[in-house]
């Protein structure tokens, strides 16, 4: 589904991502790990397009996306979810309007948002919520609208980058259990994290990254650092 094909990212003269090529499939669950500023972050903006690749190319299903123009951006965009360390929630909404509002952008109808949201809502375990403002909720809930809000879109992809840095270790677990039951229902999940605990637990695959290099790409691996 995804593929890097030596892909480079260079800011001045430093490497972000030195030569970089790894696949991942449909419906994986991959964690990306390595220190601050090993690249993790880099690949997550590549992949949203945020940038392009100094060298390299990228592909989505077939499509190099360096290649894709505003429209052909946005509708991929729209295939994928971001979950952020940040839940970045609009305040001045509850949970729903929140969750619904990535609908209204993509131009979905009334019935498509009435339909879909509370359903999504029930998945990460917001039932009862709708009506919360943002500043009512803990630091998990936050995320879980987070992760609702790309969840509703039906990516075929979520990122998730550092998406428990903020919460505490109950709240950490939780949000883990969801990533993985979303997974089951067939997304695919490119975690970046360096929580050591997390991976361990996931025994998923595991591409560690080193001063912009993959050093190590396991299935079923664990965080070695």
């Amino acid at each position: 589904m995804i593929s890097f094909n030596s892909v480079s990212k260079i800011y001045d003269k430093f490497h972000a991502l030195d030569d970089v090529s790894f696949r991942i499939e449909e419906k994986e669950f991959v964690s990306v790990v390595g220190r601050s500023g090993a690249g993790k972050s880099t690949i997550i903006k590549l992949l949203l397009k945020e940038e392009d690749p100094s060298k390299g190319s990228i592909f989505f299903k077939g499509v190099d996306i360096s290649s894709l123009k505003s429209g052909g951006t946005t509708n991929y965009r729209r295939r994928i979810g971001t979950v952020f360390q940040d839940s970045r929630l609009l305040p001045s909404k509850n949970v729903y309007e929140n969750v619904a509002f990535a609908m209204e952008a993509a131009g979905r109808s009334n019935a498509e948002i009435g339909e879909d949201v509370p359903q999504v809502l029930e998945i990460v375990d917001l039932k009862g919520k709708e009506k919360n403002f943002v500043q009512e909720l803990s630091g998990g809930e936050k995320q879980r609208v987070s992760l609702a809000r790309a969840l509703v879109q039906r990516p075929e992809v979520i990122l998730a980058d550092e998406p428990s840095g903020n919460l505490d270790p109950i709240h950490t677990w939780e949000l883990m259990k969801l990533l993985l039951r979303i997974n089951e229902f067939g997304t695919a999940i490119i975690l970046a994290t360096h929580d050591k605990d997390i991976v361990n637990f996931l025994k998923r695959r595991v591409i560690t990254l080193d001063k912009g290099k993959i050093i190590r790409d396991e299935q079923k691996g664990k965080y070695q650092l």
